[in-house]
């Protein structure tokens, strides 16, 4: 599943989806690196 994350006020990356962190942050993975950041809403 391809997931999109912030990794900060203007950075977003999107990945296929590794985890979920206990404290509510995403990992994905983009070709052979690993980021973790705060998921972005769906649109409705």
């Amino acid at each position: 599943m391809i997931q999109t994350i912030v990794l900060g006020s203007c950075v977003s990356v999107q990945g296929s989806f590794v985890a979920r962190r206990p404290d509510g942050r995403i990992v994905v993975r983009v070709g052979d690196r690993l980021y973790t950041g705060k998921p972005v809403n769906k649109a409705a």
